[in-house]
């Protein structure tokens, strides 16, 4: 029997449609430079590397606005973490908990971060306590809900099989749940992370001294949408190199675990 030939598509390595992307994208990227009102957002591409430049070395701010906004993700993330798993399983595991907590949980995830960023200030001050309290809220939201759902739809027959062989709860959710579930707890990893990220703007748009995101809601005050530009591009950046960490640790952990390929 033949083997089925490859496509056109097939044949091309995974690098080559990597060039492609980029490469359509400064397409677009230079039509939307020399149109008459988007060419007042969109400076042309070769243009960047001196807005880096200007950014980056004559005024010395993207450095420190960059490692400030990593810490404060980094904090509110880890804590929103901390906070998601055991409220997951337990929300799972335990109904009165989840007839508790659940509702508050969709209620809240309703809200936009924005929107009650003002009271975690007045609450906590001035400072990065509020900005790591908004971004840990918004993490904990999207994340308790992802592994909630792996935890719940985990087969009742192997915790059945682990009850009958003598297994107690300690049992039960160290070797059944948390291998059944990690698949879940990675993909909530991945999506916390990037709630993590586009939450930044709410959580330092007020109270905040240092950051991608203050310095953002700064070139807009100033009508500076070049370097403001440059800033949503490097948020980008930070965004899809978090992501291919996560991708990585998953694979790593879930390589026994059958993926389709689309």
């Amino acid at each position: 029997m033949k083997a089925k030939k490859k496509s056109v598509v097939d044949r091309i390595p995974n690098w080559a449609w990597l060039l492609i992307s980029l490469a359509a994208a400064l397409l677009v990227w230079t039509a939307l430079s020399y149109g008459t009102k988007t060419g007042r957002s969109f400076c042309h591409p070769w243009e960047m590397p001196g807005i880096f430049m200007t950014v980056a070395v004559e005024r010395g701010i993207l450095l420190s606005d960059t490692a400030g906004s990593l810490l404060t993700v980094l904090a509110g993330y880890l804590i929103g973490f901390a906070i998601s798993l055991p409220l997951a399983i337990l929300m799972a595991w335990y109904r009165p908990v989840r007839y508790v907590v659940q509702p508050w949980i969709q209620f809240i995830r309703n809200i936009p971060p924005l929107a009650y960023v003002p009271l975690i200030v007045l609450m906590l001050g001035v400072g990065p306590q509020p900005q790591i309290t908004v971004i840990t809220i918004a993490t904990v939201l999207i994340m308790s809900v992802t592994i909630y759902q792996g935890v719940v739809n985990i087969d009742e027959t192997l915790i059945k099989a682990a009850r009958v062989l003598g297994a107690k709860d300690k049992d039960v959710f160290i070797r059944v749940i948390a291998p059944a579930s990690l698949p879940f707890i990675l993909t909530a990893a991945r999506l916390g992370a990037s709630t993590a990220l586009t939450t930044l703007i709410a959580a330092e748009s007020v109270g905040s001294g240092l950051g991608l995101g203050m310095r953002i809601r700064a070139f807009n005050s100033n009508y500076e949408p070049y370097p403001m530009l440059l800033y949503i591009i490097v948020i980008g950046i930070i965004g899809l190199i978090i992501e291919k960490l996560i991708k990585f640790v998953e694979r790593k952990l879930t390589g026994w675990q059958e993926k389709r390929e689309i």
